[in-house]
């Protein structure tokens, strides 16, 4: 059976029954959780300095799914890397799905009305994760340039039709906006720092070393020098003395 449409799951007002008690099982209103199909929340180059944000906002109040998450992202990264680079972006998911969504499920073909006899309001099997989402509140941001601001544009508006809701683009120069650097970024530059760090020190020491050895070669130059000035002085002597006993 396909995925139901998304006005199946419209957003309402009322508190959703998706507690998880992970200490005491017996407390959960669900049985398990569905996996989460959104694989990345950030994708890009978040190390480079960018100069504007670009925002995604949602104009309705809305479930976004998190397969229709994971479909704008891999759409937006894949038409930004032909287009810009992959080197010249960062994009950044705002919302996480921690709704669950429940199905009844019904028999089809002949017969099939014997299924829908049962409890009036029953919780239903969960079969999926959706974020609920605010009027203008952020689904994504993206950090670029100024000379690529039409293309992610572009990009933007040909991932509209995934979503389920109408959406707008605003763009901006808070770029601290979009949040702190995720950790395993800040691993990866403490890495770098670590290593260049370690190959500076090595280069210094390669550097004390050859300065060691040019004042070696030198001290060395001053002892033949000398060495000879005193052979010079002792042959000179000896011909002194040469000179006197005759």
């Amino acid at each position: 059976m396909g995925l139901r449409p998304g006005k199946c799951y419209r957003f309402q007002n009322k508190p959703s029954y998706t507690r998880v008690a992970i200490k005491v099982h017996k407390k959960n209103y669900i049985g398990s959780t569905p996996g989460l199909r959104t694989r990345q929340f950030n994708t890009g180059n978040p190390l480079k300095k960018y100069s504007h944000i670009v925002d995604f906002l949602a104009e309705e109040k809305v479930q976004i799914r998190d397969n229709s998450l994971e479909s704008i992202r891999v759409g937006i990264n894949r038409d930004l890397t032909k287009t810009v680079g992959k080197e010249n972006f960062f994009v950044r998911l705002r919302i996480y799905p921690y709704q669950i969504l429940r199905e009844n499920k019904q028999a089809q073909g002949a017969g099939a009305d014997r299924v829908t006899k049962g409890m009036a309001h029953p919780y239903g099997k969960p079969i999926g994760r959706a974020a609920r989402v605010r009027i203008g509140q952020k689904i994504l941001s993206i950090l670029v340039n100024e000379e690529h601001l039409s293309m992610v544009k572009n990009a933007l508006n040909k991932v509209k039709s995934k979503l389920s809701c109408r959406t707008s683009i605003r763009v901006g120069t808070d770029v601290t906006s979009i949040g702190t650097l995720p950790k395993r970024i800040k691993k990866r530059m403490e890495e770098k720092k670590e290593e260049t760090a370690e190959e500076a020190k090595k280069e210094e020491g390669k550097k004390e070393e050859g300065k060691k050895e040019e004042k070696g070669k030198e001290s060395k130059k001053e002892e033949k020098k000398g060495d000879k000035k005193g052979e010079k002085t002792e042959k000179k002597d000896d011909k002194a003395k040469d000179q006197k006993k005759k």
